[in-house]
């Protein structure tokens, strides 16, 4: 599991170093997140994301200045803030992932096509148990 964790991370390093000056990884991680679970709250986003809230403020003001998030306030209760990717944010959202598939399908060039269902399923319930939100435009683009 390690040995995969370590492959997993060095592909998300390679597919983030085109973007690397503009956002950290933690900003990224953030930025998929409003992808793929929707406009957030401060304090979801923060319980998302692994930080605490007051951390989620300062990010969040960050990516706001560099125009990739935006800001709102609710209609009903104006104190309450929502965050939501916009179109640059969704743009560099969609390269990385574009970068990121390619060389997963890359590496998954290597296994043999009868062993690639058995991972993918596996790796599927790995995302799963970390609460990762299963979206249909989030897939690796395998029909298995």
């Amino acid at each position: 599991m390690l040995s995969a964790s370590r492959v997993l991370v060095a592909v998300a390093a390679r597919s983030l170093a085109d973007v690397a000056e503009e956002v950290t990884l933690t900003q990224y991680r953030t930025l998929v997140v409003l992808a793929s679970r929707g406009p957030q709250n401060l304090a979801g986003l923060a319980d998302a994301v692994g930080v605490t809230p007051a951390t989620a403020t300062r990010m969040c003001d960050r990516l706001v200045r560099k125009d990739l998030i935006r800001r709102r306030t609710e209609r009903d209760d104006r104190r309450q803030l929502r965050v939501a990717l916009t179109v640059k944010g969704r743009s560099l959202v969609d390269a990385v992932t574009v970068r990121r598939r390619q060389e997963i399908g890359r590496i998954m060039s290597e296994i043999p096509v009868e062993q690639q269902a058995v991972l993918v399923q596996a790796l599927g319930r790995l995302a799963s148990a970390a609460g990762e939100v299963p979206e249909q435009d989030w897939t690796t683009g395998w029909d298995l």
